[in-house]
């Protein structure tokens, strides 16, 4: 690769963003990690939901009616509505007949499970037209569900956060289930809501932090809001959702699992609940406007030029159609957050190209098994056209639920968290972080140092990981600069030694996967491949410091299906010393 001169980053930062320009340091966040004592206390209080006295504490006086009927902001799939009505419910590649009671579920996935239990289903058969038929389906599985789960506590069925969703969904569809003249039938149904509603009380703040215990302190506002004689709890209960959010999002509006898949589903319930508020013709509490307000600008920052979401920590690359369905309903316009310490993603946008680099360890707290060791890997899009990919995740794909599809294998998820299966470099076939065999995170990057300059001629973003330093004695270096007009993007991957542990020689490999549409051609000199999108422009690679390779590689697309693609690599050897690999991707047309 030809040396250039550095382009001048000494011009004002021009950012949008409430940070100062220069370095930071982002560490291991723990504050917002439950201690010892709380999750015991948590474990016990789960416990007691089987208790007679846990019992007689969700009595109360039944009500008559709802104060309201909101609006679902979203709207189903009709074809998913009409396999409904016709006596089967699918869950991507998981099936389900209802030629006999829908509850208890047995024999489908966990999150088939859960599906089924939050009511979501209504959404989809309410899309299925045929007023009558459709209501008379949705009573019936809704009686399954009371005869089954109304009085007898269980752990699946009563978890808080599908309690949460299924307030919110029978809210959303009560016409559908609530138009019976069955008077025994809508008392249970109604009596069985505020029994839920008085159940999210004691519990909503026993559970983890993050997306669930969010959705949990939604679901009992809605119920406030919903349900007579309840309007005298609710500033206490917004006062609830308000601590839930400060303990499930960071400051600049992030979710603590770092997952734009859980950022994505924040946003949906956030528009479901203020469809209630609209209905009570009530307006939420401010402060919680302002951080959905934040956490809309955090969503925006994680999406390329095509308006999907990047696949980082578990999630897949949700379409356009879906984020923008989100905003819309929630009513907040913003633009994207370009530097995001905490949530830990960087957004450099120039011209038609974008990237979104996650710059922060990996989080601590996660949905269980979804965590992954992607520091310092980054995804780019060429307009519309996405060009460096990772290979993605399960979470929100089919592939995470379960199915028992033979050619989709049960370690495939633990290979997409992988350092590997994400484009950045890979020291000693290892990964930045372990994971452990029971598919929690070990010891790895514990902080990221990031320093980022906006000028006149482009940006420049450096940051690197401790990850390697403790088992290898590599500090990993990037230094990312893409110019103004967004036609070339310059990288450096350094390995530097540091820590106590001695450096010795070992293998690396940069990793940069592409979309299954771009395709590539290797320059006769060996340095270099050519990069065409399908239908779009070309790019060229070059690259020294390093032998250039291209393999197979792998990406979960929008539907969550696997796509065979492939990926450039530059493999070598680094020395005790260290060693800079540099590359240049230019776009020629």
């Amino acid at each position: 690769m030809s040396e250039k001169e550095e382009p001048d980053f000494t011009g004002e930062d021009t950012s949008d963003d409430n940070s100062r320009p220069g370095k930071w340091l982002i560490r291991v966040n723990n504050e917002k990690q439950p201690s010892l004592t709380e999750r015991i206390v948590n474990r016990l209080s789960r416990l007691s939901w089987h208790t007679p006295f846990y019992a007689l504490r969700l009595r109360g006086r039944p009500p008559l009616r709802l104060m309201a009927v909101p609006k679902d902001p979203f709207s189903g799939s009709e074809e998913a509505g009409t396999l409904i009505r016709n006596g089967e419910i699918h869950f991507f590649h998981e099936k389900i007949k209802l030629d006999q009671p829908l509850f208890p579920v047995a024999g489908v996935s966990p999150e088939f499970t859960d599906y089924l239990h939050s009511f979501m289903w209504l959404r989809d058969l309410a899309a299925a037209g045929n007023r009558q038929e459709v209501t008379r389906v949705a009573e019936r599985l809704t009686r399954d569900w009371l005869d089954a789960h109304a009085e007898q506590i269980d752990d699946k069925a009563w978890q808080p956060d599908i309690w949460g969703k299924r307030i919110l969904f029978w809210g959303a569809y009560a016409p559908l289930i609530l138009s019976s003249t069955d008077l025994v039938y809508r008392s249970k149904l109604l009596n069985s809501l505020a029994r839920g509603g008085r159940h999210l009380t004691r519990s909503a703040d026993k559970v983890p932090n993050g997306l669930s215990r969010v959705i949990a302190w939604m679901g009992l506002v809605a119920a406030t809001l919903l349900l007579p004689d309840e309007k005298t709890y609710l500033q206490r209960q917004e006062q609830g959702l308000l601590k839930a959010l400060n303990r499930s999002l960071f400051e600049d509006g992030g979710i603590i699992s770092r997952t734009p898949y859980d950022q994505l589903e924040l946003i949906e319930y956030s528009a479901m609940l203020l469809a209630v508020y609209h209905a009570r013709d009530m307006q939420p509490n401010t402060m919680i406007t302002r951080i959905m307000a934040r956490a809309v600008r955090a969503l925006l920052g994680v999406t390329l030029g095509d308006g999907g979401l990047v696949s980082f920590q578990g999630g897949v690359p949700v379409d356009h159609a879906r984020v923008n369905a989100a905003i819309y309903a929630a009513g907040i316009r913003s633009r994207p957050l370009s530097r995001a310490r905490e949530w830990g993603y960087q957004r450099l946008s120039h011209g038609q190209t974008t990237l979104v680099i996650d710059t922060a360890p990996p989080p601590v707290t996660h949905r269980a098994g979804m965590a992954s060791a992607s520091t310092l890997a980054f995804e780019m899009s060429d307009g519309p056209d996405r060009l460096i990919v990772n290979c993605g995740g399960l979470l929100g794909s089919d592939l995470d639920q379960g199915n028992n599809n033979e050619a989709l294998p049960p370690e495939l998820s633990t290979l997409l968290r992988a350092t590997a299966a994400h484009s950045t470099l890979v020291l000693q076939d290892s990964n930045s972080t372990a994971i452990m065999e029971d598919g929690s995170l070990g010891r790895g990057v514990s902080e990221v140092e990031l320093d980022r300059h906006e000028g006149q001629t482009g940006s420049l973003l450096e940051a690197s990981h401790d990850g390697y330093m403790r088992r290898f004695g590599f500090i990993h270096r990037r230094k990312l600069t893409l110019s103004a007009n967004g036609w070339e993007l310059r990288g450096e991957d350094i390995l530097l030694p540091a820590g106590r542990r001695r450096a010795s020689e070992m293998p690396f490999t940069l990793r940069f996967h592409l979309a299954p549409w771009v395709e590539v051609t290797n320059t006769a000199d060996g340095l270099g491949a050519l990069l065409r999108i399908e239908r779009g422009a070309l790019w060229q690679f070059r690259c020294r410091g390093g032998k250039l390779g291209c393999e197979p590689s792998l990406w979960i697309d929008p539907t969550g299906w696997p796509r065979l693609t492939n990926q450039i690599t530059i493999s070598g050897m680094t020395p005790a010393g260290g060693c800079n690999i540099a590359w240049v991707l230019k776009r020629a047309g």
